[in-house]
């Protein structure tokens, strides 16, 4: 129980870290430089596992497809150009959430010595998470946005501890890592930009 609760406070440390560092002006740059660097970070830990293990290029071709398609769409036409982003946001908490559930899933039987390391990686990783989201939701939808979005982390951790292996059998597969691989790229493309309009200094 204690892996689970660990794993559930770890994102809320993103908002408070935000908030206490955004009120030094000196600090902003390096909060808005810390996203720029963990968000290819979380992307490398969520893609690059499973395309060494599947040995395939779809990984790649899908995170190059989240990437390169807002876009496009966003060249295509200008009216799509907020439209576009507020989609690509979207799939991105969606593909963090799916990822929290099949973490909460994967700590149900963790226990003793062999899952320490996996949870330990788990817990800090999620702090950049709930950073990032914060960072990017605040200040173009709000704090009552921000704070759903980081909330449906944690709900969704807690979900897949609750539904336990059951989720990783049924929901783990090469169609959830592509997806995952997808919104990761759209997720790239938000923070580098939307993040760079919503943050300049």
């Amino acid at each position: 129980m204690g892996f689970l609760i660990a794993a559930l406070v770890a994102p809320l440390a993103g908002p408070l870290l935000y908030r206490a560092l955004h009120e030094h002006p000196q600090a902003v740059r390096v909060v808005d430089g810390s996203v720029y660097v963990a968000v290819p970070l979380l992307l490398a830990w969520q893609v690059l596992p499973e395309a060494w293990e599947s040995r395939s290029l779809w990984m790649l071709v899908a995170v190059a497809a989240g990437l390169l398609l807002p876009t496009a769409l966003e060249r295509a036409s200008h009216a799509l150009h907020r439209l576009t982003d507020t989609v690509a946001l979207g799939i991105g908490l969606s593909g963090l959430v799916l990822h929290a559930l099949l973490e909460g899933a994967a700590l149900f039987p963790a226990q003793g010595r062999g899952q320490l390391a996996f949870v330990l990686a788990v817990t800090l990783h999620r702090i950049p998470v709930g950073l990032v989201i914060w960072w990017l939701l605040k200040p173009r939808y709000g704090v009552v946005a921000a704070a759903a979005g980081v909330a449906s982390i944690v709900i969704g951790t807690a979900l897949g501890y609750g539904l336990g292996m059951e989720v990783l059998a049924d929901v783990h597969g090469q169609g959830t890592a592509l997806y995952e691989a997808f919104v990761s790229g759209s997720l790239v493309h938000v923070v580098f930009h939307q993040g760079r309009r919503d943050h300049a200094h």
